[in-house]
């Protein structure tokens, strides 16, 4: 990767983001918009602090999810300011300014203070950010009009956005390939977690999300949040969910894997992946992304037609019926950005068919978004279905898989 050519796009992705968000404060009448970075909050009765990632605003200009008690100051016309909170702390690594030109764009200040900047003869302020840290700041706090355009300027991604996403993706597949080894080489579910780390070179609680990584039965527990230490007795099948944080940006990849001997399964497997390919060269902007959505359920309805697992039924008829819902409970995908789910993905409420679904929106150039399809053997929605009336069409001899 060109690190010269990743200096400059981070440079016009600051002053993008000036110019947009100047834009939405002209658009609501503020004259100035300070901005959170956010802190971990402490557990009740306790000194421990929960996991930390920073707002969502404050990460998109700087890249620093991990900054916390810090503070950035944006105004039309002027340089944006930017508080570092840098604590003379003998129990924590110190903060360390990164020597990159996008800086210079910015007027920078270490300090030792963790509350808010004292801003004087600002005009109309606007201030956003968790209200747990806002206390006593004066200005109107997360004002939800404000909020709502400021989210709208991270769906369309500048070209320094999609750098870094492309750059989280493929060090995610790094991980995603040493964890598929892992399982192969006959690993527990702790000990694919921990292939995948070392082959990322990132902890947990730096990546975007708790990898899920599922043996077996665990696959079907869409947020699996366990580790077993111990393989299972025969281990069948492997799910990972996982990701990487690059410059505060995250990528989210989900794949299975089967175990050999499973050559059911992995047809199936197969299949799926084949229909994520098509969907993904059906991502173009002006494509409705709820209706790749329904596109996505066609295509698992012709595969459980085809494996003999749903019977007696034409694909427009079961996904009418809501069976493929049954196998594919979850929403296609969602936008990608500085959050896994990033914002301004539901502009509209999902539709009834499909109440998970991220992102209600037509596509446009700049939008990143996950394409996700899944089939699922999850005893709790299938086991309804089997006592409907559409249970004569399930072929149970062929639903019980790995």
């Amino acid at each position: 990767m060109d690190n010269e050519n990743m200096q400059s796009l981070q440079c016009e992705h600051i002053d993008s983001l000036q110019r947009r968000y100047s834009e939405a404060m002209a658009n609501h009448q503020y004259d100035a918009l300070l901005i959170g970075s956010g802190a971990a909050p402490l557990r009740y009765a306790d000194d421990q602090a929960y996991p930390y990632q920073g707002f969502g605003p404050f990460v998109h200009w700087t890249g620093w999810p991990q900054l916390e008690h810090s503070w950035l100051l944006v105004q039309p016309g002027a340089k944006p300011r930017l508080w570092v909170h840098a604590a003379d702390d003998f129990w924590h690594v110190g903060v360390t300014l990164p020597d990159e030109p996008w800086l210079d764009g910015l007027e920078v200040e270490l300090t030792a203070e963790a509350g808010a900047p004292n801003l004087a003869r600002i005009g109309r302020l606007a201030v956003v950010g968790d209200p747990a840290c806002l206390t006593g700041v004066p200005g109107d706090h997360n004002p939800a009009d404000l909020l709502a355009s400021l989210d709208a300027t991270r769906a369309r991604k500048t070209a320094y956005e999609v750098l870094c996403l492309e750059q989280a993706n493929a060090r995610a597949a790094e991980g995603h390939r040493a964890a598929r080894r892992a399982f192969l080489a006959g690993g527990s579910e702790f000990e694919v977690r921990l292939a995948y780390q070392a082959a990322t070179r990132q902890g947990e609680a730096l990546a975007p999300y708790p990898s899920i990584i599922g043996l077996n039965g665990h696959a079907g527990i869409l947020h699996y949040q366990l580790a077993d230490t111990e393989p299972p007795e025969v281990s069948r099948s492997l799910l990972i969910d996982a990701g990487y944080r690059y410059r505060g940006y995250g990528s989210d990849i989900t794949r299975t894997t089967a175990a050999v001997g499973q050559g059911r399964f992995q047809a199936l497997v197969a299949v799926v992946e084949s229909l994520q390919r098509r969907l993904c060269e059906a991502v173009v902007p002006g494509v409705d992304f709820v209706d790749l959505h329904r596109k996505a359920h066609l295509g698992l309805a012709a595969l459980l037609s085809a494996a003999d697992l749903v019977r007696g039924l034409d694909e427009a008829a079961m996904v009418a019926a809501g069976i493929t819902r049954a196998f594919f409970p979850h929403g296609l995908g969602h936008l990608l950005g500085v959050q896994v789910h990033d914002v301004s993905g539901r502009p509209s409420p999902p539709p009834v068919d499909a109440p998970f679904l991220r992102c209600t929106r037509t596509l446009e150039p700049g939008m990143v978004v996950t394409v996700e399809p899944g089939l699922y053997f999850i005893p709790s929605l299938l086991d309804p279905l089997l006592g409907s009336r559409w249970g004569r069409h399930r072929n149970l001899t062929r639903a019980h898989l790995p």
